[in-house]
This record gives C-alpha cells, structure tokens and sequence, in this order.
C-alpha cells in the first residue's frame, strides 16, 4: 500500500505513537465519570503532556513516513506522462467499492464539524460561561477548516491523494484529545486542529473520484458521493450523540474520533493509487493493473489532438480561468452564509417574533429529511441535464428562499416553512454539486489546489457568520438576508457568464484551461 514511500515503518510507527498518545488521555476522562465525566479546573498530569508529545511526534513521522522517495524526480518524470481518464468504460465493481469506501471517509470527515452543535450546550453548562464565549470553538474550528481546505490542496499535489486521506486520518486520531481537555482554551486549540485535518478531505476526494470515474458517470457520482457523506455525517454525528451524550456527555464525541480515524486509515487501502503516481516511480506492472480495473490507458497527446480539443472546447486560461475559480469562489461564500449563518439564525429569530418553539424545532428536523431527496435530484440534474445549469438553478432557488425570506422581514406576516424549506433545498443542491463541478473544471495541474481554495470559501463564510455570533453582532433575518443576495446573485450572474460545460467531457481536455 505504501510502496515508493519514504519508510512504511515510519507511517506505522507514527500511527502507533498518535494511538498511544491519545489512550495515555482516557485515565483522566475515565476517572471523572462520578461527576458525569466533567473535566473542567482539573490539572493536567504527566500522561497527558507525555501523551500530547507522543502525537505531535507521531503525525511528523507518519508524514515523513508517506513522502514519495526522489520527489523531484518524480515530478519531472510525471510531467512527461499523460493517463488518460476513463471515457467510456463500464460502471464496474470497482468503481463503486471506490465510492463506497469514500463516502465512508466523508461521513467521518464530516461528523467532525457536525459535532459542533452537539457540544456547545454541554460546555456552556460545565465551564460556566456564556454561550458566546464557547462559540470561540466552532469560530476556530470552521478557522482550522479553511486553513486546510486549502492546505490540503497543496498536499495532495506533492503527497498524492491517497497518502494525503491517511496523513488527514492519523491526525483525526490526534484531535480526539479535544475530549479530554480540562479548559475551554485546550478546546479550541484542539478544535482548531481537527479543523485542520477535516478540512482537506472533501476537495481531496472530489479530486480523486474525478480522475477515476467514466465520463459518463463521472458528474452524478461526484454529487452523489459528496451529497451522502454531507448528509451522512450529519446523522453520524445527531445518532452518536443521542446514544452516547446521555451516558458519557458531551466529550465522548470527540473521543470517538480515534476509532473513527483508525477506521478511516484502515480504509485507505481500499482506495487505489495513482496510475501516474505508479509510472513515474516505474511500477508499470501495477500502473497497468490499475489501469484495467478502472478503464484508463497511457496517451500521449500530440499536436494535432490538442488543436482538435482546442477547436472543440473553448480555452479556458488567464482571465477567463481567474474569473471561474472567481464565480465558484463567491458562490461558496454564499452558501457558507447561509449554511452557517442564517439557516442557524433564523429558528431562534422566529421563537422571538412568537412562533412557537415545536414549529422552529420541527422545520429543523424536516432539515435532514428534506437533504436526503435533494442529493439525489441534485445527481440527476448535475448528470443528465448541464452540470453548469444544475449549480445556477440550485443557487437560483437559494435566492428565492432569501427574497422570500426578506418577504417575510418586511410583511411581518406569513408562513416560514416555504422560505425555509427553499433555502434548505437550495444550499444542499449548492454544496453537493460545487466542488464536484470545480474538480472538473480545472486543469490537473492546479485541480488540487483550486477546489481546496474554493472549499476554504466555503468555510469561510461560516468563519464569518460566527464572527458575528461571537460579537453580539448577529444582523435582523431580513437585513441578513438581503446581504447574502448580492453574493448570490454575483454568483448567478459569474458562473452564467464564465462557467464551463462539463458534461460528458474528457478531462483531458481540461488541460487547456
């Protein structure tokens, strides 16, 4: 699994000194279960600080463990070669083990930060402060967020993307510590870290699924893969937390991130190398075999064959490539505002305006039901109708939840259901076909390191919302929304005007711009 690496005995060797630093945490979270597992005030011992060394020196290990050897003259060597992504090839076993297995890291990804909510009551009770000063977590952790998305990104550009899920994994593990923390100020710091590592899984996938996927299957699968493990993660984290909380309360969620994290290393070796990755270290035997099991073949492209493309499919390169990565970056902000800012606002704005805490309570658990079916239809528009249109209608419907939503501000009457339910549809048609839209609009060159900028964008809107929390600063529905629609709408306007086609294209192609 880890061939051509710098040393498998340094990635195992990492990944047991992470495991033992976190297990060197439980004594102290096992001994407090007579006061329901309340941490705060007390002192950290030895273990502990030994421990929190053992994975900080376990996970810079593991990384050296997961180097390529000679890595510049892989690179050099992988610049002359061109694998060409799967055309017409059939929808085979592998393809869907390969979804499986990813939707799988996604819902671990993603129950990281969906945990979030879970605890912040649970904190404010044990540390005795107000909910504001706990919301420093979720700040820095949607901070961690967007500092890997894009980290990450460059990552897996020199580590490749299957080292790049099992260095993110090994540090999963690490953060489960945030459980065992006795202050607020350890809470951030380790919520921030796992931030960091949950931050790069997504784009890294996408990129991944991307380059192994038929053509034709290529678009639904994308959304799909990236709409279950949203959806996924979210149920993950609300199911640990009803069976677990009651019992061990709001820490274990984070402590069970190491088995979680084990898991999810342990599944890397489901998730096949790289064929390019494979030639340029001269592993041509298992290039091939890759290569089989997934439709791929060697070209090498002449010519002529890059001025047939370039007649077919208009070049994307300077301005027009900026202004893309431009109108998917703004169109990320605007769902993270919205995810993170007024879907979490708008229930407590209504129990104040009157409406009764059950409607509130219920339309945010229609949420999850309504997110299921939306991923679906998101796949189906995304795959047989335009992958471009598929992303401006879901934004369109998200500015029709807003207007109706500012309707709603300004009317001082009527129902919320139908601006709610819009908004929701909207956003979770938005973030499952954004960055499955990105990793197929960019060249190879720079695939990583753009859907990891525009997953930060995605975060980062979320970063500002909660700024806002943080601050007493939290705008009126209808002023919120109102600032959210000129995002959208530029996000509209952008991804209309510069956006590109991806249905049915060759990634190749894609190389142009």
């Amino acid at each position: 699994m880890l061939s051509e690496r710098q040393a498998l005995w340094a990635f195992v060797l990492g990944c047991i000194a992470v495991t033992a630093g976190v297990i060197a945490h439980l004594p102290m979270f096992l001994m407090a279960r007579e006061m329901h597992y309340r941490l705060a005030g007390m002192p950290m011992g030895a273990g502990m600080l030994a421990g929190m060394a053992l994975i900080v020196v376990g996970v810079v290990v593991a990384g050296y463990g997961l180097l390529p050897r000679d890595l510049a003259a892989q690179r050099a060597a992988a610049a002359a070669i061109v694998v060409a992504a799967p055309e017409d090839a059939r929808l085979g076993w592998q393809h869907w083990r390969l979804m499986i297995v990813l939707v799988v890291a996604l819902i671990i990804d993603v129950m990281k930060p969906a945990s979030l909510g879970f605890t912040v009551p649970g904190m404010v009770g044990e540390y005795g402060v107000p909910k504001a000063t706990v919301s420093l977590v979720p700040f820095f952790a949607l901070m961690g967020t967007v500092t890997g998305s894009f980290l990450w990104g460059v990552i897996a550009d020199i580590y490749g993307r299957k080292a790049s899920i099992l260095l993110s994994a090994v540090m999963f593990v690490g953060t489960s510590i945030c459980g065992a923390m006795p202050s607020l100020a350890w809470n951030v710091g380790m919520c921030f870290m796992m931030g960091l590592a949950a931050g790069g899984m997504l784009p890294v996938t996408y990129a991944l699924l991307a380059e192994m996927m038929p053509n034709r299957h290529r678009g639904w699968a994308l959304v799909l893969v990236g709409g279950l493990g949203a959806v996924g993660g979210y149920f993950a984290a609300s199911g640990a937390s009803a069976l677990l909380q009651p019992v061990f309360g709001w820490r274990i969620l984070w402590l069970i991130n190491l088995p979680t994290g084990l898991t999810l290393v342990l599944l890397g070796g489901f998730i096949p190398e790289s064929a390019k990755f494979l030639l340029a270290r001269g592993r041509t035997a298992e290039a091939d075999a890759v290569m089989r099991r997934f439709g791929a073949r060697v070209r090498t492209a002449t010519r002529e064959q890059a001025g047939l493309a370039g007649a077919r499919y208009t070049a994307l390169t300077g301005r027009r490539l900026a202004a893309k990565i431009a109108a998917l970056s703004i169109c990320a902000l605007a769902w993270g505002l919205v995810n993170f800012g007024l879907l979490l606002w708008l229930p407590a704005d209504l129990v104040a305006k009157g409406y009764s805490v059950g409607v509130s309570s219920r339309l945010l658990a229609e949420s999850a039901l309504i997110a299921c079916p939306t991923v679906f239809v998101a796949a189906l528009l995304y795959s047989r109708w335009s992958s471009k249109t598929a992303l401006v209608v879901m934004t369109a419907v998200t500015l029709a939840g807003l207007i109706l939503v500012l309707r709603l501000e300004t009317s001082g009457a009527g129902s919320p259901v139908w601006p709610v339910a819009l908004l929701i549809v909207g956003s979770n048609g938005i973030i499952a076909i954004l960055l499955p839209y990105a990793a197929e609009s960019v060249p190879l060159a720079v695939r990583g390191r753009a859907t990891g900028w525009i997953a930060a964008c995605t975060k980062g809107g979320g970063l500002l919302a909660q700024a806002l929390s943080i601050t007493g600063r939290v705008p009126s529905m209808g002023v919120a929304a109102a600032i959210i629609m000129v995002p959208t709408v530029a996000s509209i306007l952008l991804v209309a005007l510069f956006g590109r086609e991806t249905r049915g294209l060759d990634l190749r192609d894609l190389e142009q711009g």
